[in-house]
C-alpha cells in the first residue's frame, strides 16, 4: 500500500481535473486528504474512536460501509457507537473557492460532526444523515462554499462525542475546488394526483439514503428512508396508492442534489413496472416466498383466518437492504402458493412496525370485532423513543385499523420488543411472552395476562443466560404432545435462533425443565414463528422461519423457509423438538423417481443419473452396513452422512445426526438459493443458504468405505410455486 502523508495545500498539490477560477484561469484541484494510508499523518487523535489510522472500509459490527473512494476512510466506528474523540488536520491555507468531501454516519450537529475552524472559531460544520434506528453507511458529496475566507489559515476537526445508536462519523476525501459541486436543495417537494395503483420509486442500490414524506391532502402519511436513484435505477419500488385515489399527493424529500432526476422521474403506474420477467428471476426461490420487490426479515403475524393462513413479515418495500420496517402481508391456502397482499403496517409516530404476532379473537374480548365477525388482532412492537407494544385489527384480513388507544404496553426497556400473544384456554387468558433486554446484557421473557388484549398485567418473567443469545429476541411459546400423546404435553419457549426450552406453564409462570436445547443446526435460519388459528380437527403446530438467502443483483433480498411441522418425540436424553417439511409441499411435485431398495458399493454406478431438475425433493432411507460416507450431491452441493461420527456435513457444515434404529432417513429440498436438509426423523434440521449453478442440474449419491443399503431412495422433479395456480396480487 502506498505510504501514507498529509497534504498540506502549500506544499503539494494533487492535480485531478481542471476547473475555472474566480478570475477565468483554469486551476488544479487541491486534496486536503484522501485517508489512503495505514496511519493518520499529521493529522491528530485524540480519545478512542478514530483508531490507529483510516479504516480500510467497514469495522466489525457496523453495517456495509459504502461511497468512499480508494481503500481507506475517517470511521468513527472504532471499538462500537460509544467510543468518543477527535481527528483534527495540520494548518492549510484556503486558496479554493469550494471544499467538498465525502461524510457519512450519524447525525448530531452538536456532537457529531466535521468542522472547518479558522482563527480558533468553528466557521463550517457538517454532520452525517442517519438519526434514527435503520439507516445507511452510504457516504454523500458535501460542500462548503469558503470564497469568503480565501487566504486564511485553517484546520478541519472531525469531532465524535456521541454515545449509542448512530454515534459514529465516516468522512473521506476532503478536496479543494473552484469548480462548483452539485447544491443540496431542501425540502424538495413534488405533486401529483393519485390516478393509478402504485407510484414507483427508482431505487439505486447503496446510494444515500433520503427522507421521503407522503402527505395526502397537506398530512403526513409516512415517512420512509429511500435510496433514491440520482439518475438510472436499479430497480423500481411500487408504492399503493389506492387508498387516496382522485386526492392530491405531495411527495417532499429532506435533501437532493440539484443535478438528480430522484424525485422527476417518480411514476404512476396501475401495474408493476418491470413485472415481466416477476417470479422467473434467476435468484428466486421458486418454492420459498420472497416479496415482489425489496427487503424481508421475520416472519410475523403467522395465523389462519377465514381459511386463509396469513403470513405478515418485515419488510423494507423500498431498499434492497434492512430499513424502512413495515408489516408485508400475504396469503395461501396451503403455505405453498402464497399471493402478496401489500403491507399493512407502515411506520407512524411511534416509530418503525417491529416484530409481533396475531391472534384471532373469538370471543371478542378485544371488542375490536362486530356481530358475527371476530377481529384478527396483530400485537407487534413500535420501535421510536419510546419503544412501545401496540396492536391493529380486521375483521376481513385484508384492511386493518392501528388501535386509537395505543400504546397497550409502554416501554420496560428501550429492548423490549416481538410480542408473540396466545390464548390460554384454562385461565381464560391472552398470554403475552415479549423479550425484554435489561441492563448487563441480559436477555429475558417477561409474561404478560390480559382479559382483553388491551390491558396487560406482568405475571412472570423467565430469564436466559447472561452474555449469551439464549433467549434473545422474537419468542414462541406453545404447547405440543410427546409421541402424539394427548394426555403427556408439554410447554415450549422458542427463542430467535431457535433454541428452546421445555416445561410447565401454569398460566402466569413457565417453569423449564431442560433449557438451552439446540434447534435448528443450519445457517442463515432465524426469528421463526408458529401459526396461530389452526383448527383443533388439523392438531399440527405448523412453523416458518427467515431463510437469510441472500440475493445480489435482483430487486429483493432474503426468503422465507418451506412450512415445517414440529412434534415432540422421546429420546435417550428426554423429549426433544423435530422438524419435518409440511405435507403441503407434495404437491410441488411433476415427475417421480422410485429406485426402490437397493445395495450401493463403492464405485457404483450413479442411480440417480436420470434426474435433471433445478428444483428436487430428494427422500432416502438407508444403512450404512460397511460404509464410511454416504455423500449426495445437488446441483454441485455435497450432503455427506459421516457414519463413524453420525454427522451429517452440509456444504461442509457438520451437524449431528444419530442412526435412528440403526437407519438414516433423510429428506433434501433444494432450491436455486438453498438447501434444507432433514435427518434422524426430524431430530436434525439442516437450513444451508447457498445460490446453487444454473448450469448444473445433475443429482448422484455416492459410498465411500463400503456398502451401504438402501431400504428406499426417491427423487420427485419439483415444479415452481409461482406457476401453475399462482396468485401474484400484482393488480387489485
Amino acid at each position: 500500500m502506498t505510504p501514507y502523508r498529509s497534504v498540506p495545500c502549500l506544499a503539494i498539490l494533487l492535480i485531478t481535473l481542471a476547473a475555472p477560477s474566480l478570475h477565468g484561469a483554469s486551476t488544479p484541484d487541491i486534496v486536503v486528504s484522501n485517508f489512503e494510508g495505514d496511519t493518520y499523518g499529521d493529522w491528530k487523535t485524540t480519545g478512542q474512536a478514530f483508531g490507529a489510522g483510516p479504516a480500510h472500509g467497514t469495522l466489525p459490527g457496523q453495517m456495509v460501509v459504502t461511497g468512499f473512494q480508494g481503500h481507506g476512510l475517517v470511521n468513527s466506528f472504532y471499538q462500537g457507537d460509544d467510543s468518543v474523540g477527535t481527528l483534527t488536520s495540520p494548518e492549510f491555507r484556503i486558496q479554493r473557492r469550494y471544499l467538498k468531501f465525502l461524510i457519512g454516519g450519524g447525525r448530531n450537529p452538536e456532537k457529531l460532526s466535521m468542522q472547518l475552524v479558522v482563527d480558533g472559531q468553528v466557521v463550517r460544520r457538517a454532520t452525517g444523515p442517519n438519526e434514527r434506528p435503520g439507516g445507511s453507511e452510504t457516504l454523500a458529496q458535501e460542500s462548503w462554499e469558503v470564497a469568503d475566507l480565501a487566504g486564511k489559515t485553517a484546520i478541519l476537526r472531525i469531532v465524535d462525542d456521541a454515545k449509542g445508536g448512530w454515534g459514529h462519523l465516516n468522512v473521506d476525501q476532503v478536496v479543494q475546488t473552484d469548480r462548483k459541486p452539485p447544491g443540496l436543495i431542501a425540502n424538495g417537494t413534488r405533486q401529483l394526483k393519485a390516478t393509478a395503483k402504485y407510484l414507483h420509486f427508482p431505487i439505486k442500490n447503496g446510494a444515500p439514503k433520503r427522507s421521503v414524506t407522503l402527505l395526502v391532502d397537506g398530512k403526513t402519511v409516512v415517512r420512509n428512508d429511500i435510496e433514491l436513484a440520482p439518475g438510472t435505477p436499479d430497480w423500481w419500488a411500487p408504492m399503493d396508492v389506492s387508498a387516496w385515489k382522485g386526492k392530491t399527493l405531495t411527495l417532499q424529500v429532506d435533501t437532493l442534489p440539484e443535478d438528480s432526476t430522484g424525485l422527476s422521474s417518480i411514476e404512476r403506474s396501475n401495474s408493476l413496472k418491470d413485472g415481466a420477467g416477476l417470479y422467473k428471476e434467476s435468484s428466486r426461490g421458486q418454492f420459498h416466498f420472497s416479496p415482489r420487490r425489496g427487503w424481508n426479515n421475520d416472519p410475523n403475524g403467522m395465523v389462519f383466518f377465514n381459511g386463509e393462513y396469513h403470513l405478515f413479515f418485515q419488510h423494507n418495500p423500498y431498499g434492497w437492504a434492512w430499513g424502512n420496517m413495515h408489516w408485508g402481508h400475504a396469503v395461501s391456502r396451503d403455505m405453498v402458493h402464497w399471493e402478496e397482499l401489500g403491507d399493512v403496517l407502515q411506520p407512524d409516530k411511534f416509530g418503525p412496525m417491529f416484530s409481533g404476532s396475531a391472534v384471532v379473537d373469538w370471543n371478542n374480548t378485544s371488542g375490536l370485532g362486530k356481530a358475527g365477525h371476530p377481529p384478527l388482532v396483530l400485537i407487534y412492537t413500535a420501535a421510536g423513543d419510546p419503544t412501545v407494544q401496540c396492536i391493529a385489527s380486521s375483521t376481513d384480513g385484508r384492511t386493518f385499523t392501528k388501535y386509537p388507544g395505543d400504546p397497550v404496553l409502554p416501554q420496560i426497556t428501550n429492548g423490549n420488543r416481538d410480542p408473540k400473544v396466545m390464548w390460554h384456554e384454562a385461565t381464560r387468558k391472552w398470554v403475552m411472552v415479549l423479550y425484554v433486554g435489561l441492563p448487563g446484557n441480559r436477555h429475558t421473557v417477561h409474561f404478560f395476562t390480559s382479559p382483553n388484549l388491551r390491558d396487560w398485567t406482568l405475571a412472570s418473567i423467565t430469564e436466559g443466560i447472561s452474555g449469551t443469545a439464549y433467549l434473545f429476541e422474537c419468542p414462541d411459546f406453545f404447547e405440543l404432545p410427546i409421541d402424539g400423546d394427548a394426555a403427556r404435553k408439554k410447554w415450549v419457549l422458542l427463542a430467535a435462533n431457535s433454541e428452546y426450552a421445555i416445561g410447565t406453564f401454569d398460566g402466569t409462570r413457565f417453569t423449564p425443565e431442560s433449557s438451552r436445547l439446540p434447534g435448528q443446526r443450519g445457517r442463515g435460519f432465524y426469528a421463526p414463528q408458529t401459526f396461530s388459528g389452526i383448527p383443533a380437527t388439523d392438531g399440527r403446530r405448523l412453523q416458518i422461519g427467515w431463510f437469510q438467502t441472500e440475493t445480489k443483483g435482483m430487486p429483493f433480498n432474503q426468503s422465507m423457509t418451506i412450512p415445517l411441522e414440529l412434534q415432540l418425540k422421546t429420546t435417550s436424553d428426554g423429549p426433544r423438538l423435530t422438524f419435518t417439511p409440511a405435507r403441503e409441499l407434495a404437491a410441488l411435485r411433476t415427475k417421480s423417481h422410485n429406485l426402490g431398495a437397493l445395495s450401493l458399493a463403492p464405485g457404483a454406478a450413479n442411480p440417480l443419473a436420470g434426474v435433471r431438475s433445478d428444483l428436487l425433493e430428494l427422500r432416502a432411507e438407508f444403512e450404512p452396513s460397511s460404509a464410511k460416507e454416504v455423500t449426495f450431491t445437488v446441483r454441485g452441493t455435497t450432503i455427506v452422512y459421516d457414519v463413524a461420527k453420525q454427522e451429517l456435513i452440509v456444504n461442509n457444515h457438520r451437524a449431528p445426526a444419530p442412526l435412528r434404529d440403526g437407519v438414516q432417513r433423510l429428506t433434501i429440498y433444494s432450491d436455486r438459493t438453498g438447501l434444507e436438509v432433514f435427518a434422524s426423523d426430524g431430530l436434525t434440521y439442516v437450513p444451508m443458504p447457498v445460490e446453487q449453478r444454473a448450469t448444473d442440474l445433475s443429482v448422484a449419491v455416492a459410498v465411500k468405505g463400503g456398502a451401504a443399503a438402501f431400504k428406499s431412495l426417491q427423487a420427485y422433479e419439483l415444479k415452481s410455486a409461482w406457476t401453475a395456480g399462482r396468485r401474484t396480487g400484482l393488480a387489485h
